[in-house]
């Protein structure tokens, strides 16, 4: 369980809306914003052993995609942000005041200006976010070599089997991750 998960992902994405356009001048479509949450989730994962936000993400073809998001993507609007049909399945996603980062630690708060640093840029196109999730979140290329448009499982962002793994042979970040993994069961 995230603390402030709701709160946290409202905040993420009008920070990735508000960021996106005022360094590329143009609205963040969702094919933007779902790799964005990926890899802020999935580095998150990698670096600390915790997902930032705790998405449930699907292996789709062109990357990880939240699926919590996705499937109320023609409804979405919250005070933070909104949701905006452009075209037939295209959607832009659009800031409604500041995002409030006090949600945030100061890892997560440099781990967005990261991602918005390297991919809010003009000359980045859709096709190059993609192919960045693709190479490294590696949790998506397992899930999309096993089963294509299945859920992607957070562990599979480590090496080998981290659950059946001698601890003394585990990581901190590792260690980090099967303690978040086994308060999400518990609370489930």
């Amino acid at each position: 369980m995230i603390p402030y998960q709701k709160e946290k992902i409202e905040n993420a994405i009008c920070f990735f809306a508000s960021e996106h356009s005022k360094r590329t001048k143009k609205p963040l479509y969702q094919l933007f914003l779902y790799k964005y949450l990926a890899l802020f989730d999935f580095k998150s994962i990698e670096e600390t052993g915790r997902p930032a936000l705790g998405l449930k993400y699907m292996a789709m073809d062109r990357g990880p995609v939240p699926i919590e998001i996705y499937d109320a993507r023609k409804v979405l609007k919250t005070k933070c942000y909104e949701f905006r049909n452009v075209e037939e399945n295209k959607y832009i996603i659009i800031p409604k005041g500041n995002p409030n980062l006090d949600f945030f630690s100061p890892y997560e708060i440099k781990k967005m200006h990261e991602l918005v640093e390297i991919y809010a840029d003009i000359f980045v196109k859709s096709s190059d976010i993609s192919e960045a999730s693709h190479q490294d979140i590696k949790a998506w290329r397992r899930a999309w070599k096993k089963k294509p448009n299945s859920i992607i499982e957070y562990e599979l962002q480590f090496d080998g089997d981290i659950k059946h793994k001698n601890p003394k042979e585990l990581t901190p970040v590792e260690e980090s991750f099967l303690i978040y993994k086994s308060i999400e069961e518990a609370s489930t």
